[in-house]
């Protein structure tokens, strides 16, 4: 989402971006703890206090509790639910669903944000496979965060690769943003629009990338509680989201999973942006009008 507009992107320094890196590990912990937790007969508030208590017990604080008025730690959308689901002791996950949860921490005054989606038990085919094309759309846009390359190139592989998946729904008014000393930044990070367009990316940036995709409509609705997106055909949706530091070697994904790290071993360009070195030069922190 895009709630606020930043002055200009903000550049950070290695010692920044390896602050970040914390923070965005502490979000790969807490989101394998909650995947772990997803289980048929659990309640949306109860991954919503596993969630809190990770964090707090880490020194940090859950970036999205009390943001704008938010109620919770976290975001679960089910099934219909695109994003910014409000978690509930009343909303039970069954066989079949599938779940968004969307995850952020503030430790040492610097964001981590991460997102996925998975099937609680056995899910349907065609909603595993929605799950593995918006994945893959993510880290085709995640390739394209590297100094040098436009803004709209990640837009841009995030669209194509959507595409050449199937007949999704790619969503157009829920975006990427740029994330550091605060959780949504400029720039307005895109899933789809030509290739070359925007500013040009430097190192020392910060984004997080996050499609969202449907298997019907990209048409999208608010609930009445001002938060709860859902889609209009009732069809459901993925969302996979990571922080991304962009440096003078390429993208870093700082909030990278151990287990997604094994899981992509069968994709070497995934591996290698994952398993990116901390100790990488970036640029001096600033600001850049972009």
């Amino acid at each position: 989402m895009r709630l606020r507009k930043e002055p200009g992107i903000q550049v950070k320094s290695p010692e920044q971006i390896a602050r970040m890196y914390a923070a965005g590990q502490l979000v790969a912990r807490t989101v394998s703890v909650l995947r772990e937790a997803v289980q048929p007969g659990v309640t949306t508030a109860e991954l919503d206090a596993i969630a809190e208590r990770e964090i707090r017990a880490a020194g940090a604080v859950p970036s999205f509790l009390g943001y704008f008025g938010y109620p919770a730690s976290i975001c679960t959308s089910v099934n219909q639910q695109v994003v910014h689901g409000i978690p509930s002791a009343g909303q039970v996950l069954r066989a079949g669903d599938v779940i968004s949860i969307d995850c952020g921490a503030i430790l040492d005054g610097w964001h981590g944000d991460s997102a996925l989606s998975v099937g609680v038990g056995e899910i349907d085919p065609a909603d595993q496979a929605m799950l593995d094309a918006c994945a893959a759309s993510m880290w085709a846009g995640i390739a394209q965060a590297a100094p040098g390359h436009r803004l709209s190139d990640i837009s841009h592989a995030v669209e194509q690769s959507v595409r050449a998946s199937g007949d999704y729904g790619l969503i157009r008014e829920y975006t990427g943003h740029g994330i550091g000393s605060e959780m949504h930044m400029d720039p307005v990070v895109r899933n789809y629009g030509p290739p070359g367009q925007g500013p040009r990316l430097r190192a020392g940036m910060a984004l997080a990338i996050e499609p969202m995709i449907t298997r019907g409509a990209r048409h999208v609705a608010e609930l009445d509680d001002g938060w709860t997106v859902i889609t209009t055909d009732g069809s459901r949706a993925a969302h996979f989201e990571h922080t991304v530091a962009i440096t003078a070697e390429g993208p870093w994904v700082l909030t990278a999973r151990e287990e997604e790290k094994a899981r992509e071993t069968d994709h070497p360009q995934r591996v290698r942006l994952a398993l990116h070195d901390p100790t990488v030069s970036v640029a001096d922190g600033g600001h850049d009008a972009g």
